[in-house]
């Protein structure tokens, strides 16, 4: 199959495909003799994989770990645990922020009684009030 058939059937767009080919999350292709790239089963498998792989969080640098230990299968899955253990560790303490995040967000909103710029509070938490005069918007 060809790019935009591969592009088709994975869901993933031409240039991420290419993009994954040059870092070598995804094997070269066999071309054609007029230069076409020839994609197989075994390139949608692999695409498949690394497209789950970012679709829950991992990084290129884990997902390649874990391309190099899914090709010895009579390993121990112990290393993919513990890297799957890390990154869920990293997820909730991502989470974590974000809920601080909208804690914080919440908060300013409902400070702010919407009247007046000179008298906002959102923009008074951010640091806005000691804004250089010179590069404020002016208006016409």
């Amino acid at each position: 199959m060809q790019i935009g058939q591969l592009a088709t059937r994975s869901e993933t767009k031409v240039e991420t495909i290419r993009y994954y080919e040059r870092i070598g999350l995804l094997a070269a292709p066999a071309r054609s003799p007029s230069g076409y790239r020839q994609y197989g089963q075994e390139h949608l498998r692999q695409l498949m994989f690394v497209r789950h792989c970012r679709d829950m969080g991992f990084s290129i640098g884990e997902i390649r770990s874990l391309q190099v230990l899914a090709h010895d299968p009579k390993r121990s899955c112990a290393e993919i645990t513990a890297l799957a253990k890390a990154h869920l560790l990293d997820v909730r303490t991502k989470l974590a922020g974000l809920r601080r995040l909208e804690r914080t967000l919440g908060g300013l909103i409902t400070s702010c009684d919407g009247r007046r710029v000179a008298d906002c509070q959102i923009l008074k938490a951010l640091g806005a009030s000691g804004v250089n005069a010179a590069t404020r918007v002016r208006r016409p």
